[in-house]
């Protein structure tokens, strides 16, 4: 037998590929996994149709199709007030996962440190580990998991080349402030430490926040690469495309490594949501409220049940509390749900170096009412 020495021991099948297939296994409603179970914007799928039947089905710019490019910085100008440059600043990625892993690759070198902030998402860590960097863990503040940016200040050194930053955030939910990105780049003032800013469910904070992008900062945007995700903000996450926003010299290196990653996204979809963005300028701020009214039918629905809550202030996930019912683990409850009433979430310790004992589970209401509704009544059972 061939011996194979693995870049990436300790990493095995992520938690949402594991509660998926459980989920299905099991006949479970899946509330695990980040994905709707609506199609995107009929119009989307149409003029994807189009540009099929058009003939526009070869490669496109390793950059990404200009058209969409320009779309995508006349969007930020009207959201954020800045408008990057297409052609110099903006890359169309493989889905919001590639432009991270991409940006880690170019700009993390062997020796250097980057800092999460745990519970943190899967992908980062393994990227930085490929990359030949180390990842230093800084735990979220319960219950808010707001960011301790005294401990942040403490932690960055010589050695810190990047801060990884995911705001609205996953899995928590947690929205920075504006007072929080000042701190930050508080923190990374005078240094050369660069800002790696996951915003991919930008458009989705409630209650009245308004979205904030470290790539519309003054003293952020010229150290950072910000990555953004169309599925989520198309309802179509199997269509896997995904922008980063960089300042030009940030831009060169991070294509330097998605030419020879990814080369170019599918061109007929790229031409199909730049023609959607410009037909549809409201449809992406719009999902603010849609996602709101979601989350609160959901709760609406979850009333009589012994689970608490805090309303999740961004994102399309909701945590939720059950230690009224259990004693356990995450990971030991989240198997009762889908064993005795047939419900699929996501645990928080997957994300955590110390693994959490926070009674606490994620749960993904971008799904129809009925699929909410349902899963509502199971675990009222509870």
């Amino acid at each position: 037998m061939i011996r194979v020495n693995s870049k990436l021991p300790h990493v095995g099948t992520t938690i949402f590929t594991v509660m998926s297939q459980r989920s299905a296994e099991l006949g479970a409603i899946n509330l695990a996994q980040g994905f709707p179970d609506y199609d995107p914007p009929e119009r989307l799928k149409a003029l994807l149709a189009e540009k099929v039947r058009g003939g526009q089905n070869q490669y496109a710019p390793m950059a990404g199709d200009l058209h969409l490019r320009q779309q995508i910085a006349l969007k930020f100008g009207r959201v954020y007030g800045v408008e990057p440059d297409p052609v110099a600043e903006v890359t169309i990625t493989l889905g919001a996962t590639e432009s991270l892993f991409s940006a880690i690759q170019a700009l993390v070198h062997p020796g250097d440190e980057v800092i999460v902030f745990d519970p943190s998402y899967d992908s980062y860590e393994p990227a930085v580990t490929l990359a030949g960097g180390r990842t230093l863990h800084l735990a979220l503040q319960a219950p808010t998991f707001s960011i301790d940016w005294t401990q942040v200040r403490e932690a960055i050194n010589g050695r810190t080349r990047l801060v990884i930053l995911n705001h609205p955030h996953n899995p928590t939910g947690a929205v920075c402030s504006q007072a929080d990105l000042d701190a930050l780049a508080d923190c990374v003032e005078g240094t050369d430490v660069l800002v790696l800013a996951d915003e991919v469910y930008e458009h989705l904070t409630f209650d009245g926040r308004r979205p904030l992008s470290c790539a519309a900062h003054p003293r952020l945007k010229d150290r950072t690469v910000s990555c953004f995700s169309f599925g989520k903000t198309m309802h179509a996450t199997g269509w896997r495309v995904g922008y980063a926003i960089a300042p030009p010299e940030l831009t060169t290196e991070l294509r330097r490594v998605h030419q020879f990653n990814t080369f170019s996204i599918a061109s007929p979809i790229q031409a199909a949501i730049a023609d959607f963005l410009k037909e549809e300028p409201a449809f992406s701020p719009g999902l603010s409220g849609f996602y709101e009214r979601k989350r609160d039918y959901f709760l609406k629905a979850l009333e009589g049940s012994r689970f608490r809550y805090t309303k999740t202030p961004g994102t399309y996930f909701q945590l939720l509390d059950y230690s009224a019912i259990a004693n356990c683990s995450d990971m030991e409850f989240a198997e009762r749900l889908l064993v005795d009433v047939g419900v699929a979430s996501i645990p928080i310790s997957p994300f955590c170096r110390t693994p959490s004992k926070l009674p606490l589970l994620r749960f993904c209401f971008a799904k129809n009412e009925s699929t909410l509704a349902a899963a509502a009544e199971r675990l009222r059972i509870l």
